[in-house]
This record gives structure tokens, C-alpha cells and sequence, in this order.
């Protein structure tokens, strides 16, 4: 993997952590992740959110201005997806989306050790190289 793709950090909680987490990401019951986040400067965005947002956005803007639309309504749309979703998290670093791997790496290994600890249902970090990420299915295409 190429050192020139920024990266992004995601995770996964528990149903419970992750209802926690959308109302209060400093709740005393995430105090391990708390601590994570304010030490690199981190923030969590729920994907769910995330998504509901664009599509709030498109619907007040217009549709046709967002390629995106129709594929991630479908998706918050779908009871299992959404799901999904509410217990995924983006984590945000310096308030941007994707970071430099300097950013991204430390991150990370903070981060493992609250797999161990079951504070964290997964992790992952993802690179910016469009053949690593999903394509929207043809059927969204424009």
C-alpha cells in the first residue's frame, strides 16, 4: 500500500455503546475511548448519521446534485443496513475525514487494545485508493 493514500479509522461498538456513543462520544462509560480520541484529537461521526444527513441535504438541495442519493437512501432504508450503521463510526482526526498515515497508524494502535477489552466490536482502517473501496452497483450508475 502506497504511503501517497490518506486513511480513515473506523469502528464498530455494541448496540448499547453505540446509542451511548451518538448522544455523548465523552460519556463516562467510553472513558477508554474517550481518552484515545482527545489524545488525537478525534472525533466520532456515526455512519448512519452520516448518511441520513446526505440525503437530508439532497432532498433539501436537490437529488440531481448528488450522485450518491439514491444508493444511500436505499441503504438507511434497509431495516438490516441501517442497523448495520448505527453501529459504525467514521473517526474524524483534526475534523477531517481522511489523514495522512502519520495520523492514521498511531491512531490505530491505540485503538486495539480496546478490541481485547470488548469496549470495541471491530476496527478498521481504510486508504483512499479507489480500488479498495466499494463502488456504487451498477443500478446506481449514472
Amino acid at each position: 500500500m502506497s504511503e501517497e493514500w490518506q486513511f480513515q479509522v473506523r469502528i464498530n461498538l455494541d448496540e448499547t455503546r453505540s446509542e451511548t456513543a451518538r448522544r455523548d462520544q465523552n460519556d463516562p462509560s467510553l472513558a477508554p475511548l474517550g481518552e484515545i480520541l482527545v489524545k488525537h484529537n478525534a472525533t466520532l461521526s456515526c455512519q448512519y448519521d452520516a448518511f441520513a444527513g446526505y440525503c437530508e441535504q439532497a432532498e433539501k438541495e436537490g437529488i440531481d446534485k448528488y450522485p450518491l442519493y439514491q444508493w444511500t437512501k436505499d441503504t438507511i432504508d434497509n431495516p438490516v443496513k441501517k442497523a448495520k450503521y448505527l453501529k459504525a463510526f467514521t473517526l474524524y482526526v483534526d475534523g477531517d475525514e481522511v489523514y495522512d498515515g502519520e495520523k492514521a497508524h498511531p491512531l490505530e494502535a491505540d485503538l486495539k487494545p480496546l478490541l481485547d477489552s470488548k469496549l470495541l466490536d471491530k476496527l478498521s482502517k481504510h486508504d483512499t485508493n479507489p480500488d479498495n473501496n466499494p463502488q456504487p452497483p451498477k443500478k446506481y450508475r449514472q
